[in-house]
C-alpha cells in the first residue's frame, strides 16, 4: 500500500517557490510514496463562530488521511505567512487532539535573502510541535536567495535539488517506513 505524504504551501501565488519546491520534491520520493499538494485556498479565516466549514473538513480529513505532512514556505516578516498560520489554527483543534497529535512534519523553507527562511522554520517547529505533532529531527532544509533557484514556477537549481534527494529520503524513512525511530 503507498504512502500518501500530504503537501501544505505557505504560498497561493502563482510560480510560487514553495509550491514548486514540494513539485520537485513529488520527484525524489521513493515508488511507493505519493505526495499531494492540498489546496486549501477556501479554507476561512479562523472563527470558531463558524463551526465547521466542508473545506476545514477537507483540509482535516486530507491531513488524518495521510502517513505524513510536508509543509514548504516562504519566510514572510521573519515568520508563518498567514494563509498557513490559519490553516494550522483550523487543523489544531482540538487542542491537543488535532489531527497533527502524532503525525510526523517535515518542514522546507525558502527566503529571498540567504538565510533561506531559518526564523520561519524555527516557528513552525514550534507551532508543529505545540500540537503534538513530531518534526523530522534533522538539518533544517532552508533554501536561500530562493528567486534565483525558480524559473518559471520550478526549481532549477541543481545544488538545492542534490540536497532536496537525501533530506526526502531520511524524512520518508524517519516518518513512514520506521515511525519508531
Amino acid at each position: 500500500m503507498p504512502h500518501s505524504i500530504l503537501g501544505l504551501s505557505g504560498s497561493f501565488r502563482h510560480h510560487s517557490t514553495s509550491t514548486a519546491l514540494l513539485e520537485a520534491a513529488s520527484g525524489h520520493l521513493p515508488q511507493d510514496c505519493q505526495l499531494e499538494i492540498f489546496p486549501y485556498t477556501d479554507v476561512p479565516l479562523f472563527n470558531v463562530d463558524l463551526g465547521a466549514p466542508a473545506s476545514v473538513v477537507r483540509l482535516k480529513e486530507a491531513i488524518s488521511a495521510s502517513s505524513a505532512v510536508l509543509l514548504s514556505c516562504p519566510e514572510y516578516n521573519h515568520s508563518v505567512p498567514g494563509i498557513l498560520k490559519n490553516a494550522l489554527d483550523w487543523a489544531s483543534r482540538p487542542a491537543f487532539h488535532s489531527v497533527f497529535a502524532g503525525k510526523p512534519c517535515g518542514i522546507l523553507t525558502l527566503s529571498a535573502s540567504f538565510v533561506g527562511g531559518a526564523r520561519v522554520q524555527a516557528h513552525l517547529q514550534q507551532i508543529l510541535l505545540s500540537m503534538r505533532a513530531p518534526v523530522y529531527p534533522t538539518k533544517e532544509f532552508l533554501v536561500g536567495n530562493a528567486a534565483e533557484r525558480f524559473t518559471d514556477g520550478r526549481l532549477t537549481d541543481e545544488s538545492t535539488e542534490r540536497r532536496l534527494a537525501p533530506w526526502l529520503k531520511g524524512f520518508v524513512e524517519w516518518a513512514v517506513v520506521q515511525p519508531s525511530l
